[in-house]
């Protein structure tokens, strides 16, 4: 619902630290035992998915090397967290002085996502951001990290001749890598050009650690579609339908779904390069699961599997909540404001260097 700001013209808002809630083993393919809570159902008889829900969470992620394999928070390590993030809400909704320097002491902790976007570049005071407030619960349980391996980090990638080969791109925005070049507007990130944020919409999909992390899903027979409120992204799941079977790889990927039961599992491959989730892209497949477990909640799993980079799937798990409101536009500034700066910024440096050069061959000439 907040207007991008500097943040974005930076690029980082597409590859901010991610937190939400996790669980199984290696992958999370298979969301565990099946809930004793019977979901309702559409006119057409499915189980109800549908509605605004959000994922914002202080969960990180990745889990904090210091926890190891401790898959879930002690109650009194939850509510230590909680009540941190509720001071922090109060002091960083006191009135800003409009003459303080940028990132000035103010009695807050810097947040690891935030220091990454700049400190307090565009979000001068909390009530800018809504990164979460709240540890994720699954199934209760108070999670230390989305990713499920045994020490909740992501699997290390096998090589670098999977990239090589073209099978990966840890240097694009996708792999959450540099900012890319400052030759053309083409070659800025998707983020940074109001075309997409693809860490919110997915797949998989994963809060930001900023803001606006809140979805509407809304059902059909023959088709489910998620609206994202980054960038009003919508992507479109065929239900009981086949991929394709060209190479034309669209925005979001080629999403087909079916039910299991209660659960919309979502297959998506034919995913583009500039959405590469952590190098992989070429032969990535994502498998999600979605599980209403109960009246407000809503059980979300992912797998992982792209041979070339890792030689097991892996994944991880996080509850939605209900979202209290609606979503509304998302006001991303075509090309964004600071991005003719950028541009200028670059020019200027090569004219800059062009001259040194000239006058360096004057002298020796």
């Amino acid at each position: 619902m907040k207007t991008t700001n500097i943040l974005t013209s930076l690029g980082l808002l597409s590859f901010a630290a991610l937190s939400v809630g996790a669980i199984l083993p290696s992958t999370a393919a298979a969301a565990g035992p099946a809930p004793a809570y019977k979901a309702p159902r559409t006119a057409s008889g499915q189980p109800d998915i549908g509605g605004y829900w959000s994922n914002a969470t202080l969960t990180p992620m990745v889990r904090e090397t210091k926890l190891g394999d401790r898959l879930a928070y002690t109650p009194a390590e939850a509510k230590a967290l909680e009540a941190d993030e509720s001071h922090q809400v109060d002091v960083g909704n006191q009135r800003t002085d409009p003459n303080a320097p940028v990132n000035a002491p103010n009695g807050l902790e810097l947040k690891p996502s935030f220091l990454a976007a700049g400190g307090d570049v565009g979000g001068y005071n909390r009530g800018w951001l809504d990164p979460g407030h709240t540890v994720m619960r699954v199934g209760g349980q108070p999670r230390t990290s989305l990713i499920t391996t045994k020490n909740g980090h992501i699997p290390p990638r096998k090589t670098v001749a999977a990239i090589a080969a073209g099978y990966g791109n840890d240097a694009g925005e996708g792999a959450r890598g540099p900012l890319g070049s400052f030759d053309n507007p083409e070659n800025r990130p998707l983020s940074e050009r109001c075309i997409m944020f693809g860490g919110n919409v997915g797949p998989p999909m994963l809060p930001n650690g900023f803001y606006n992390n809140d979805y509407n899903i809304v059902q059909t027979p023959d088709a489910v579609a998620i609206q994202v409120e980054m960038v009003h992204d919508t992507r479109v799941v065929r239900l009981n339908a086949r991929h394709r079977t060209d190479d034309v790889r669209p925005w979001f990927g080629d999403s087909i779904g079916w039910w299991e039961g209660d659960t919309l599992v979502v297959e998506t491959d034919h995913i583009p390069q500039k959405q590469a989730f952590q190098g992989a892209w070429k032969d990535l497949t994502v498998t999600e699961r979605f599980t209403r477990t109960a009246k407000d909640r809503l059980r979300y799993a992912f797998s992982i599997k792209a041979p070339s980079s890792w030689g097991e799937p892996w994944g991880g798990e996080y509850e939605f909540a209900p979202l209290q409101g609606v979503i509304y536009e998302y006001a991303c500034n075509e090309g964004n404001y600071a991005l003719p700066g950028i541009l200028a910024g670059a020019r200027s440096a090569e004219r800059e260097h062009a001259e040194a050069a000239a006058k360096g061959k004057a002298a020796s000439d």
